[in-house]
């Protein structure tokens, strides 16, 4: 490639960038066009309640939150993991610590600290920005086509890195507007979906009046999938004005948002006493409680109140509420029944995407030559908790290789 030639970088996410900073280590001319005012806006969002990069936990289990792509990722990963992106991080000059869920943090807790440098080591590398850039397509010519404030402009780079995110949270640049770009094309992509997203309850007026806003803490949530199989998370879930939301939904949002889609609702089951047996349960529930009303009595004998002790209400009928046995149960698994997952827009990521059957191992789109695809755009999804992040630079990474030998054979 010669000095007039340059790569192009349409995205400035984390996939966009680190495929940037792959390239320019090379002394690859390279340019990243990005539809906002400056770049990384869902990246510095992500990290405004601490930004978690990745996770600590060991690599088989790691590699599962990548559900039915956990084959496909799990070669990237090798190539640019949690391990790969803590060292990264620190020679950014950023030192990072594991917290106690085997999180993996910046010390600071902050995405600014870490954007800012690794924008001024990319400048200092020669990588150009160009912001307010909407990418329209491609021209006639094969130019990739962008409006911009001062109109339509081309360009006719060596080899495009796409990386232009998902469906979520469109007000930070990711809309999804691509997707029709790549289906002109004849490219396969699988329909965007809400991904860590909540999901819509028909809570009564009452429990919205005492408990919306009000975190469910300390409880256990499961669900089971089509195959039978039941998925267990533990931790806490927020009840808002639709319904549900929280890291705890989260966490299972994949699992109800098909099962949603299967039959048209899906069952949250909570154990509102993890850590006492159903039978300890039972005991309790049983014992005799004279002229105390059943509220009181799962007070004083479970320590039961307040959100808690109101959605057994909200879920449990009048005659199970006075059966020991069967509220018992209820309190061991209390069925919330979920009616829709919340809006594209609301959701911390997106399902869907780009098939990776349309790419080659290097993540190039196999009937557009020099096209390479990184990021969210990418049909894979995975849990909060630093997976979706690390999945990100992983992506953004073997796009970059993928450039560099793509250009080297040419």
């Amino acid at each position: 490639m010669n000095k007039a030639q340059y790569v192009a970088i349409v995205g400035g996410g984390p996939a966009g960038l680190m495929a940037a900073e792959v390239l320019a280590r090379q002394g690859l001319a390279v340019m990243v066009f990005d539809a906002m005012p400056s770049v990384g806006r869902k990246f510095l969002m992500a990290g405004k309640g601490g930004m978690n990069i990745t996770h600590s936990e060991p690599r088989a289990p790691f590699v599962a939150r990548y559900g039915d792509r956990a084959a496909t990722i799990a070669p990237l990963l090798d190539e640019f993991g949690p391990e790969a992106l803590q060292a990264w991080i620190q020679g950014l000059g950023i030192e990072t610590f594991v917290g106690s869920s085997g999180r993996v943090f910046p010390t600071e807790m902050k995405a600014a600290p870490l954007l800012r440098a690794w924008l001024h080591r990319l400048r200092q590398m020669g990588v150009g920005f160009h912001v307010r850039h909407r990418w329209l397509g491609w021209g006639d010519d094969g130019s990739l086509c962008f409006a911009t404030t001062a109109g339509e402009v081309r360009h006719r780079p060596a080899a495009t890195v796409l990386a232009l995110g998902g469906g979520s949270w469109p007000r930070l640049g990711s809309d999804g507007a691509w997707v029709s770009l790549l289906a002109d094309k004849g490219i396969a992509v699988a329909p965007l979906r809400p991904a860590n997203c909540g999901f819509d309850v028909a809570w009564s007026p009452h429990l919205l009046e005492r408990c919306a806003g009000e975190p469910v803490k300390s409880v256990v949530a499961s669900c089971t999938d089509e195959a039978g199989v039941v998925h267990v998370r533990q931790g806490e879930c927020v009840i808002t004005d639709n319904g549900l939301e929280g890291g705890l939904v989260y966490a299972l949002s994949a699992y109800l948002r098909e099962a949603i889609a299967r039959r048209g609702y899906a069952l949250l089951t909570l154990d509102l006493l993890p850590g006492r047996s159903l039978q300890w349960v039972q005991g309790e529930v049983a014992r005799p409680r004279g002229s105390r009303s059943m509220a009181s009595h799962l007070q004083s004998r479970l320590n039961i109140t307040g959100v808690k002790a109101a959605l057994l209400r909200e879920c449990v009928s009048r005659e199970d509420f006075a059966d020991p046995v069967r509220l018992a149960a209820a309190i061991k698994a209390l069925p919330i029944s979920l009616a829709a997952p919340r809006p594209m827009a609301e959701a911390i990521s997106t399902a869907g995407g780009v098939a990776f059957e349309e790419l080659d191992g290097s993540l190039m789109v196999k009937g557009l030559p020099g096209v390479f695809c990184a990021g969210e755009m990418l049909d894979w999804e995975a849990p909060t908790g630093g997976y979706l992040l690390t999945a990100c630079f992983a992506t953004g990474h073997a796009a970059g290789q993928g450039v560099l030998r793509w250009l080297s054979n040419r």
